[in-house]
């Protein structure tokens, strides 16, 4: 790997006199107690470039989880595929994606000069998961600046072996069905998900220090999601204690979720509303290992039917998942 395009920090971690966390995030830190703890943490592990690790592990993989925000504002979780390859670091502050967007996603029309996103790399074969939040930099192409680059633990990550069914850099015409009320087929998928991928967006600090799209992986036994109409119910089980998704969720109540039919390749977004369940109540008490929830209200949504190149082969149950309940 090439050497960094800025001078090296001292501390080989957070650089900046302000928190790695915002003001959200931090008052989530306080409510359980760990806010000083949160801090040191934060400001070792959360570096403003990536890591050698982290740029050969972008590069390996097939496909990418990003996050985005239209002129709505309404954020959306995205599936980007290509070759191993089609992201790559020409140096460590940033992030190139070269590979077509699934037709009818609005990644695309969403990642223009200045805007905020947010992805998430995983290698389900191994849980191996990291993870960077940038900007989209002016010019050709989608590149994007490093703001915030981590690692996050393997925790509750369902192994698949995967193999691509088509070309994904030659750009294949979606069949996308949108709708504002949850259909039979979209009520299936979720039904069966032991995965989904949530993005989320705080529009109120500053994008290029620690605002911004945040964009992260959910997993649980299947059913772990429960849908009641226009509406899903999501355990939120022990992890990092980051609240980088909840921190947002304080801040601005909007969600962005995609599943992914790993059967049928039919790729769902949604987007919507959100609230968020701190307190336990009898509900989220009898799902064990739920020590909160937060509720997804859909404003609207679309299937990419059969859109995604990649074919998925079920591997392992997350043990952490397995150790999780369901709801009653």
């Amino acid at each position: 790997m090439t050497a960094k395009a800025q001078a090296s920090p001292t501390f080989d971690g957070w650089d900046k006199d302000v928190s790695p966390f915002h003001q959200g995030e931090v008052a989530l830190h306080e409510r359980v107690g760990r806010a000083e703890r949160q801090d040191i943490v934060g400001r070792r592990i959360i570096r403003p470039y990536m890591i050698d690790q982290h740029r050969e592990f972008f590069a390996s993989l097939p496909f990418l989880i990003g996050g985005s925000v239209d002129v709505s504002g309404a954020p959306w979780a995205s599936a980007l595929f290509g070759s191993p390859g089609f992201l790559s670091t020409p140096d460590d502050v940033s992030f190139v994606i070269n590979t077509p967007v699934l037709d009818g996603d609005p990644f695309a029309e969403n990642a223009k000069p200045g805007a905020p996103v947010s992805f998430v790399g995983i290698e389900l074969q191994s849980r191996r998961r990291n993870r960077l939040n940038g900007i989209i930099r002016e010019g050709a192409g989608i590149v994007a600046d490093v703001v915030q680059s981590f690692g996050n633990c393997p925790q509750y990550i369902h192994t698949r072996d995967m193999a691509f069914a088509r070309d994904p850099s030659i750009t294949v015409s979606s069949d996308r069905r949108e709708f504002t009320e949850l259909g039979d087929a979209e009520r299936a998928i979720i039904a069966k998900a032991d995965t989904f991928f949530v993005a989320s967006h705080n529009p109120v600090d500053d994008p290029r220090v620690n605002g911004g799209v945040d964009v992260n992986h959910r997993g649980g036994n299947a059913g772990f999601v429960k849908i009641d109409g226009n509406t899903l119910t999501v355990p939120d089980f022990s992890g990092n204690f980051a609240f980088n998704t909840l921190g947002n969720f304080l801040v601005n109540p909007k969600a962005g979720i995609l599943f992914i039919d790993f059967a049928s390749g039919d790729i769902l977004q949604l987007t919507g509303t959100v609230e968020l369940l701190w307190d336990i109540t009898p509900e989220i008490a009898a799902f064990e290992g739920a020590q909160r929830a937060w509720r997804f209200h859909l404003t609207k949504g679309h299937r990419l039917v059969g859109a995604s190149p990649l074919g998925f082969t079920d591997g392992e149950a997350s043990p952490r998942s397995l150790k999780t309940g369901q709801w009653h």
